[in-house]
């Protein structure tokens, strides 16, 4: 503010409205191996629905399972998780070319390598890496001709009533799939499902048809020799008209040129949508000019509608049908072909289960840093990996080094919790005490209160495969923590029969005694238990701390120092580049304390108290350019043992006499 030279007002204004903002703390984070979707980058979902449409459906095996079913069970209870699909050694995308191997791990990785053309394997790609897009098929038509033809052959002989196969002169005119109609008064229509050529004479060939309507009946009318026929693209009559030319390239002084195509994209196997042949996607009058716009002014060009609306398929290269297509619409004339492109996608594959290296990797990239990725609740999933040679297993030493990675990034970032199973061998027909065996593994991993280790698999109903499979309870366990986020708070325990219910479980590996229970907890390890008549619960509220007498040693206290530390330091922020004065100070303490006397009237602390004043603030402190705040916390504690004394006494006896003092008792009570 400038100073003013003669009397005058100056108007200035000091913002010290500053409030803690709100932070989330149940949104999950979770790498594994799925057999759809984006690889190697984070996908945010909400439903077990979402987690289908951007990752299909399990496959039907165990190990499908373990890694599907710890994210699909967090979000039974909460609804925001971040997945990353892990590209894996072998993970391969359909082709439109066999034999092909191809990686497309997502779009940005499409975009820098693969949507320029000649891609040398095929025209089109599955958008996704896997064996689902095996049942993928495209059908491109890319002009009047391949749309219908006119009186295109003439049979070769004669078919009677019934016939399942025509002989044609002219076989190159069709190909599978295609509508064929007899020219007269039979307006039945025939689709063809194979062409086979005659080896000894050049274009004559055996068609296969059956009726569009009925594919067990033949023809209704016999066809003599030298009958003309008509043939249309299966896919005719989902569109209004042939492709032409738009109206984009003709205002190009292009007339002519014939740049529009139509595509479909279809289920050919019903791997994806269950009926095969069902249309997955279509488009209509897609330009073939790299600078074509529609009606709106967004991009027209088929390359670019392809890579930014399909959820299923990528471009690779042009077909050589396509004539000058990728080139602008002005004074070209692009090919249109005789016949539309129809391809199947091949060579797809998922590729092996990741293994603990690969595993360590994606979460390292993906949520090492809290810069990058805001998440709370870290799902460990299946404590399966590949060996190494495509088989799936895991020892303790591999799964002690998982863990302990897991641990060291939710130390490094200190505003998450890591959520751990045992090895699915410590309790799944483990044939002794699943508790002992638990325990083994508990007493490998490292110390942390930014972790915690729950006891159980859970034996589940697979509702995609009509099947039943173990899976981890991690994915459940962390589930707990997001809904009780909503129903209560972060600081209260997700355990016990109030909050720690675990819903849709069978059967538990084990089901642990109190016996069973008292060695796990001394293990940090938190039990969870079906109790007759009662459900299956998490019955433990530990973290995986060394330290035992500490209040970190609870989850619901170290969540409650995570948002305590997530929101306040965030509202610090604020601070930087002010300057360290009572007022800044002053500015501070009212934007904390009001925050933390909310938390304590939700009974997330007993007290607490804010100091940030000239005794921490000194005249080094403010300068070596620092600011010190010192916030002091009574953490409310959850109830984890109980003691009920009950006393009988004689008749006629007052029971002050039999007690006494308040908290005391006598020996008369007997």
């Amino acid at each position: 503010m400038a100073f003013q030279v003669s009397p005058g007002v100056q108007v200035q204004e000091i913002d010290a409205t500053n409030v803690i903002p709100a932070v989330s703390s149940s949104t999950g984070a979770y790498c594994g191996h799925f057999g759809w979707g984006p690889a190697e980058e984070v996908t945010t979902v909400s439903s077990g629905k979402g987690l289908v449409d951007s990752f299909g459906e399990p496959a039907n095996t165990d190990i499908a399972a373990e890694y599907f079913y710890p994210a699909a069970m967090f979000l039974d209870y909460g609804i925001d998780l971040k997945v990353v699909r892990i590209a894996t050694t072998s993970m391969v995308n359909a082709t439109t070319t066999s034999g092909q191997s191809l990686l497309i791990k997502n779009l940005t990785h499409y975009r820098d390598n693969y949507n320029t053309g000649s891609a040398s394997v095929g025209n089109y790609g599955a958008r996704c890496a896997g064996a689902l897009g095996n049942s993928l098929k495209i059908s491109v038509c890319g002009g009047a001709n391949p749309y219908a033809q006119a009186s295109v052959t003439t049979t070769n002989g004669t078919t009677a009533v019934g016939g399942t196969t025509i002989e044609v002169t002219l076989g190159e005119k069709f190909i599978v799939g295609d509508i064929i109609t007899l020219i007269g008064s039979d307006t039945t229509r025939y689709k063809i499902s194979a062409i086979t050529f005659d080896s000894g004479t050049t274009g004559e060939a055996t068609v296969t048809i059956a009726q569009e309507d009925d594919s067990t009946q033949g023809l209704t009318t016999a066809v003599s020799s030298g009958a003309a026929l008509n043939r249309e693209w299966e896919f005719a009559r989902q569109f209004n008209s042939a492709p032409g030319t738009s109206a984009y390239a003709a205002g190009r002084a292009s007339a002519g040129v014939t740049d529009e195509l139509h595509i479909v994209v279809l289920d050919e196997d019903g791997e994806i949508s269950g009926t095969p042949g069902t249309i997955l996607e279509k488009y209509e009058g897609l330009s073939k000019a790299s600078d074509a716009k529609n009606d709106f002014g967004a991009t027209n060009y088929y390359v670019s509608v392809i890579e930014n609306q399909s959820e299923y398929v990528f471009w690779l290269d042009h077909s050589s049908t396509m004539g000058s297509a990728g080139s602008a619409a002005a004074g070209v004339t692009f090919g249109t072909g005789t016949l539309p492109d129809s391809l199947s996608f091949t060579n797809g594959a998922d590729g092996n289960q990741p293994t603990t290296a690969q595993k360590i990797t994606a979460w390292d990239t993906h949520f090492g840093s809290a810069d990058n990725q805001d998440i709370n609740l870290i799902i460990s999933g299946t404590s399966q990996a590949d060996n190494g040679s495509g088989t799936a297993s895991t020892t303790r030493a591999e799964l002690t080094s998982y863990y302990n990675q897991l641990m060291n990034i939710a130390e490094d970032r200190k505003d998450v919790m890591a959520f751990f199973s045992p090895l699915k061998s410590d309790c799944v027909d483990s044939g002794v005490s699943g508790a002992t065996n638990v325990k083994t593994t508990a007493d490998t991993l490292n110390g942390s209160s930014y972790s915690t280790m729950s006891s159980n698999w859970l034996y589940i109903y697979d509702r995609y495969n009509d099947r039943y499979a173990y899976v981890p309870d991690n994915g459940a366990v962390a589930g707990l923590c997001a809904r009780t986020d909503y129903t209560n708070d972060a600081w209260y325990s997700p355990a016990g029969f109030s909050r720690g219910q675990i819903f849709g479980v069978t059967k538990l590996a084990f089901n642990p005694t109190q016996a069973d229970r008292d060695t796990l907890y001394r293990a940090r390890v938190n039990p969870v238990v079906t109790f007759p008549g009662q459900g299956t619960l998490l019955y433990g509220d530990k973290t995986l701390t060394a330290n035992e007498t500490s209040a970190f040693s609870r989850i619901n206290v170290r969540r409650l120092f995570i948002v305590l530390e997530k929101a306040i330091s965030t509202a610090a922020k604020f601070q930087l580049f002010e300057f360290n004065d009572s007022f800044t100070r002053a500015n501070f303490r009212a934007a904390i304390e009001p925050f933390l006397r909310q938390v304590q009237g939700r009974r997330g602390i007993y007290d607490f108290q804010v100091i940030c004043d000239e005794t921490n603030n000194t005249a080094g402190v403010v300068d070596s350019q620092q600011f010190v705040a010192s916030i002091f916390v009574k953490p409310a504690r959850a109830i984890n043992f109980i003691t009920l004394t009950f006393v009988a006494s004689r008749s006629g006896v007052d029971f002050e006499e039999v007690y006494g003092a308040p908290g005391q008792t006598t020996e008369s009570a007997v």
